[in-house]
């Protein structure tokens, strides 16, 4: 089959693979449809996950159709169409119990990490019971690829952590597809300012009619003053850091307003520092979390009931057989305007 294979640090190749087998009774084989590209696949080729070793297939967001199951599958059967989760939970560990599927002893955060992943026409899926979720009939199955990662990653880690209330003030710190998944997902509760900021006008352009309030372009070293000077010098209640670099997480320190919360969704590579001398005395919070995708059905319902739409944040489309293309596109989103790619199998 073929598949995206990481190469070490800045370095990837479409290969030929052998088919995926089933290892476990609780495995499912997927052949995947549709895929996509993540920032953190990116964070990846930089070097910044080191557990990620050269020689893995990329990627842990799809949708497909059940090839075969194991023989303790009950629930799936070859032909169903699922949604890949980006998280593998047994659903019977001590972290797993308390819903804190991200930290599975046997899963979490695995595909296309510490093992093969979703780039590639077949994929193996653990604990594919708890794992995977159906696909309703006559659903939009591109729309659903969203479900994977970026929805629940940006409602769980940015909204939900973020405490995001009716009436409160609201900056998202980068404007790429998980920051506008937070977007998104914060108007579930009516929040009185969502201000989005970004280095790029094409994107803030974007923001604006996912809903945002206010956009801010960066680039000119004034984005905190701009935010106070929108708040009447407070801050805001909730600062959704959502890139991953020093100064997107510093600039949250800068906004945040006393008794607010930093709510951390970016994949950090490198240490950033922590202003206690000026925040010690400011009742903030500061949340981590990897998705744990507890919301999934949830969102899955939202999204069926056209209440959000994810396809909005879909602007390419590949196939496979040009996934080189796509993570060109992917990685020069200044020029190409890109959010979501889809890649069809």
């Amino acid at each position: 089959m073929k598949a995206l294979v990481y190469q070490g640090p800045g370095k990837k190749a479409l290969e030929d693979r052998p088919m995926p087998e089933i290892s476990a009774a609780t495995d499912a084989i997927v052949r995947v449809t549709r895929t996509t590209i993540c920032g953190t696949d990116l964070h990846i080729l930089k070097g910044d996950v080191p557990t990620c070793a050269p020689g893995r297939i990329l990627g842990h967001e799809g949708v497909g159709v059940v090839e075969k199951v194991g023989a303790g599958v009950s629930t799936f059967k070859p032909g169903d169409h699922v949604i890949v989760s980006c998280i593998s939970a047994c659903g019977k560990c001590e972290y797993c119990r308390k819903g804190m599927y991200s930290h599975c002893t046997t899963g979490g955060w695995i595909l296309g990490n510490s093992i093969d992943g979703t780039q590639a026409e077949y994929v193996r899926i653990p604990h594919a019971e708890t794992s995977l979720y159906h696909i309703p009939e006559g659903a939009d199955e591109e729309a659903l690829v969203m479900l994977s990662d970026i929805l629940p990653t940006g409602f769980e880690c940015g909204v939900l952590n973020g405490k995001v209330e009716p009436g409160s003030t609201v900056a998202i710190v980068g404007a790429g597809p998980i920051g506008t998944a937070a977007l998104l997902t914060a108007q579930f509760y009516s929040p009185a300012q969502i201000i989005m900021i970004d280095l790029d006008d094409n994107r803030l352009a974007a923001a604006r009619t996912f809903g945002a309030t206010q956009t801010i372009n960066s680039a000119d070293g004034k984005a905190a003053a701009t935010v106070m000077a929108l708040t009447g010098g407070r801050g805001v209640d909730t600062a959704i850091e959502a890139v991953g670099i020093p100064a997107t997480f510093l600039l949250c320190e800068d906004i945040v307003a006393p008794g607010g919360t930093i709510a951390n969704v970016g994949v950090h590579g490198v240490k950033v520092d922590l202003h206690l001398e000026r925040l010690w005395s400011h009742n903030i919070t500061i949340t981590t979390r990897l998705v744990d995708t507890v919301t999934t059905p949830m969102l899955l319902k939202t999204v069926q009931s056209k209440k959000i739409d994810p396809t909005k944040l879909i602007t390419h489309r590949f196939k496979l057989a040009n996934i080189l293309d796509a993570y060109e596109t992917f990685g020069k989103a200044a020029s190409t305007h890109a959010l979501k790619v889809i890649i069809e199998a």
